[in-house]
């Protein structure tokens, strides 16, 4: 009888915490997207991290948006990208907005892989506080597996997943060493299931949430902060596979909106959608069970790609 007892109870237990589960995931989202918004009181990032950052994917969308930000809070930057011409453009913009700053450049393509990051590494030679693994590739526009072209895949691993791996490898000893520093990771909202049509690249998000979760228990008590930003749509280049992805609204903010809330939250929260109405929109989007999430996920997608072909189509 004493033994049937037990198991009722062990049985009770086991099913209030497989349902407290999702509760408690729903209940931090809600938490992620409000405390920011409570605690507003700025941080130091100069005195807290550091006064250099290294921004990936640093001349165009929320790259640049963010160096900017970094920009008006006195950080001296080091921007990588692939354009020369872009870098030096965008250097003069930031310059513009602070001209106290100091701003290097680094021409640097990371789906080459290797190779570059000998380079990079031989030009970070000031104490890095802030690495913002930006760099980020998209499909063209959703497609099926067997339409990707096999080069796209390869870049799609090597700049999605290679340059947020090497970068924090290059630079994460140093943080150590001072025992001070913040990476912050910008994934996307697509980590938060499966998504046919953009198969790969959402898997490449998944990725990064697992990294970023590990390297923070691995580096926190060495002083290391590391952040986990979850975008849901923004209005950039990356999405202009589709027209109504390039309308600002509320729940699809430009760049320069998205930056502005993102970086409040550096130092406040480990994981944030990065902007209030994303975080209402991971709440919604948590409550569903999985298999919906991927059916509701193909649905969209598949909509943005007819979006595609008829743009092209009316051209």
């Amino acid at each position: 009888m004493l033994t049937l007892i037990v198991l009722l109870w062990l049985s009770a237990f086991l099913v209030f915490w497989i349902l407290s589960i999702p509760i408690s995931r729903l209940l931090s989202t809600i938490w992620k997207t409000i405390f920011p918004l409570i605690n507003s009181t700025p941080i130091d990032f100069r005195t807290k991290f550091g006064e250099w950052a290294v921004v990936t994917g640093s001349t165009d969308g929320i790259g640049k948006a963010y160096a900017k930000e970094l920009a008006t809070r006195h950080i001296n930057l080091i921007l990588i990208s692939r354009s020369l011409v872009k870098l030096e453009k965008t250097r003069s913009e930031l310059l513009n907005i602070n001209p106290n700053i100091i701003v290097k450049i680094i021409e640097a393509d990371f789906s080459k892989g290797k190779p570059i990051f000998e380079k990079i590494r031989a030009q970070l030679n000031v104490p890095i506080g802030i690495l913002v693994n930006n760099v980020g590739k998209m499909y063209k526009y959703p497609m099926y597996l067997d339409e990707v072209p096999e080069d796209e895949l390869w870049e799609l691993i090597m700049i999605n997943v290679g340059a947020a791996t090497m970068m924090t490898r290059l630079i994460i000893e140093q943080m150590k060493q001072r025992g001070k520093g913040a990476i912050v990771n910008i994934s996307s909202g697509s980590e938060h299931q499966p998504l046919p049509l953009m198969t790969v690249y959402a898997a490449t998000k998944t990725y990064l949430k697992s990294f970023s979760d590990a390297i923070r228990k691995e580096y926190s008590h060495f002083g290391i902060t590391i952040q986990h930003l979850v975008p849901l749509f923004i209005n950039t280049k990356m999405n202009s596979f589709s027209p109504s992805l390039q309308v600002s609204s509320l729940f699809v903010p430009n760049a320069t909106t998205y930056a502005k809330n993102a970086i409040a939250t550096l130092g406040k929260v480990d994981t944030s959608s990065g902007y209030w109405a994303h975080g209402i929109q991971t709440f919604i989007i948590l409550i569903a069970p999985m298999s919906l999430r991927v059916k509701i996920g193909y649905l969209l997608i598949n909509k943005y790609r007819q979006d595609y072909f008829k743009y092209i189509k009316d051209k």
